[in-house]
């Protein structure tokens, strides 16, 4: 399989290549010098013969900015214009499968949540994350596999923590959302939480359809 993947150098592309490659996939990851995915033309170009783009670009900021709109300017337009510029060259390059990570933060803050949870309202340096799910969703109506996968807060090598942040709700080892996002090549269409067993956020669905529980 031939995967594009965005963002290959960021901590979830660093964990990704090792785990793809040892299940016989092909890598493209260029860099943001090599690619820009703000270019519909260079875009179309590096989706052509690919089975399945993975947009895992962000500029995540330290929990510290979490109040500050404006320092997530970047990672609000690779979330939503660069979304929408990938999906539109995968649809006309008839990629068969796309993967957007997003994150679990979307919930409410309060009580147990599921994929069924209404989400009726994100602070601003959320929204381009239901945009990018938005995304997804216009690809998988084609007729082809669009997964998202709402991601807990990472924790492990690269991720700037040592250990789980259990107050946030729901955490994830860097590892084990690089397998799921392998996985995520072989699930239907739709939302998937991916965290930790027992957390506030239900994994249930995920586990169910991938057969395999975060084991970090």
């Amino acid at each position: 399989m031939r995967l594009l993947v965005t963002g290959g150098s960021g901590v979830l592309g660093r964990a990704l290549a090792p785990v793809a490659r040892a299940a016989g996939a092909e890598l493209l990851a260029p860099t943001r010098r090599e690619l820009d995915l703000f270019d519909p033309v260079a875009v179309a170009h590096a989706t052509r013969g690919v089975d399945a783009v993975l947009h895992l670009a962000t500029r995540i900021q330290p929990l510290e900015q979490l109040d500050n709109p404006e320092a997530w300017r970047d990672n609000d337009r690779l979330r939503a214009e660069a979304s929408r510029v990938l999906v539109d060259a995968a649809l006309c390059a008839n990629v068969a499968t796309y993967v957007q990570p997003t994150v679990t933060f979307v919930y409410p803050r309060e009580g147990l949540v599921s994929e069924d949870t209404p989400i009726t309202d994100v602070s601003e340096i959320l929204r381009s994350a239901l945009t990018a799910e938005r995304e997804t969703d216009r690809f998988a109506q084609s007729g082809r596999r669009g997964i998202v996968l709402r991601l807990g807060l990472l924790d492990g090598p690269g991720t700037g923590h040592d250990a789980p942040v259990r107050a946030l709700g729901a955490t994830l080892h860097v590892a084990d959302a690089a397998r799921a996002l392998l996985a995520a090549l072989a699930l239907p269409s739709g939302i998937y939480n991916v965290c930790r067993d027992g957390e506030r956020v239900s994994n249930r669905r995920f586990t169910d359809a991938a057969g395999w529980h975060p084991n970090k």
